[in-house]
């Protein structure tokens, strides 16, 4: 069995071993060693990473027992290696899960939920827990998250045996009767994990929650801790920069900023559509009535006026009143109605016609065009019977 070191000692990351096998795999070469660093994956945490002697460490699994470090080429049994696991990528990973425990202790003595989905991703992790929680609470949780950093605590870990495992109590999703790694960080989480974790709470650094949604009659919350935490920090403070910049407004009062130019927009936006309603009405008054086709082509009306365009030549034509609105480059959204044709019986030959697709009722039919407005024009100078 290799012995696993990232017991022994988290911090661990240059070491020497030696092989004990190597067989081709699917991965490259699946290596095992007398001793390891490399924590495999599990407990939600991603495998370690970094070099056996020349070989590149890939992905690291446990399988029955066994520890494979799948390699970027072969490495010779019976020979030794010095190791080295890529020490930022596990610290950075260690702030992540042992603030995230924090996190899950601090919600479950606080409001009992459980933490029923863990996910650590590159950018941020998630937490699934069992119960609704209010920003305000949520809020008091990351408070008391940060005091805990704050504080420094130790960091324990022990295999308690079966007899102190039945009278502990701790946090776990799986029931579990032996061989039981706990992590416990006094008078916040005990909670059963094999995952490696910092020694101390004030390694951590800052835990920050991100965002906060429903999910499953809970919430999922996104945080990140540590440096991670400080890389998302940096982010946020340079786009509100460049918000308070571009608004001209403080970055305390961006917020209120954007919403007053959210406000305008929100006004611009009714005026527009009025005009719009206005100049499809003018637009309607310059046609006469037809027993045959209308075809227009527009660039400047939205789709609801577009559509009160072709309700009002409708009533000028004895056929079809088109609407066009696009240009040859990117296509044509079209609205085509009719008071005397079925356009529904004819929308296929219509879309055929005009390289389309869509459709609609009897009375008016919609969708988009990939052909000329010289091909269109043809096609709408062509009654349908």
């Amino acid at each position: 069995m290799t012995e696993k070191l990232y017991y022994t000692d988290s911090h661990i990351h240059e070491f020497s071993a030696r092989v004990l096998s190597c067989e081709k795999a699917k991965k490259g070469f699946a290596v095992v060693l007398d001793k390891t660093a490399f924590f495999p994956e599990g407990g939600g945490q991603p495998a370690d990473t970094g070099i056996i002697g020349p070989a590149a460490v890939r992905d690291v699994q446990e399988q029955n027992g066994e520890i494979f470090h799948y390699t970027d080429q072969a490495l010779t049994p019976g020979e030794e290696y010095a190791c080295a696991l890529d020490w930022e990528q596990r610290l950075c990973r260690m702030q992540n899960h042992s603030g995230e425990h924090i996190v899950s202790g601090i919600t479950h003595k606080l409001y009992g939920f459980d933490n029923v989905g863990f996910h650590m991703g590159a950018e941020c992790m998630t937490i699934d827990f069992s119960g609704e929680l209010s920003w305000e609470q949520l809020t008091e949780i990351e408070t008391l998250a940060n005091q805990a950093v704050r504080d420094d605590l130790p960091v324990k870990t022990c295999f308690p045996g079966p007899e102190a495992l039945s009278q502990m109590e701790y946090r776990s999703k799986l029931e579990l009767t032996r061989d039981v790694r706990i992590v416990e960080i006094p008078g916040t989480d005990r909670c059963a994990c094999c995952a490696p974790h910092v020694k101390r709470t004030g390694e951590i650094g800052l835990i920050k929650l991100l965002s906060a949604e429903r999910h499953r009659g809970g919430v999922r919350i996104e945080l990140v801790c540590g440096m991670d935490a400080l890389r998302e920090c940096r982010l946020m403070q340079e786009n509100v920069t460049a918000v308070s910049g571009l608004l001209s407004a403080k970055r305390a009062k961006s917020a209120a900023a954007v919403e007053r130019v959210l406000a305008e927009q929100a006004r611009l936006k009714e005026r527009v559509a009025e005009l719009s309603m206005a100049l499809a009405r003018l637009k309607a008054e310059r046609f006469g009535y037809t027993e045959g086709n209308i075809c227009v082509f527009d660039k400047v009306l939205d789709e609801v006026a577009l559509r009160e365009l072709v309700n009002l030549l409708m009533e000028k034509c004895g056929g079809m009143a088109g609407a066009f609105s696009g240009s040859d480059e990117t296509g044509y959204m079209y609205i085509i109605g009719s008071k005397n044709i079925d356009l529904r019986s004819h929308s296929r030959e219509i879309n055929d016609a005009i390289n389309g697709k869509g459709g609609g009722t009897a009375e008016m039919i919609r969708g988009r065009a990939s052909t000329s407005a010289e091909n269109i024009q043809k096609i709408m100078k062509t009654p349908v019977v």
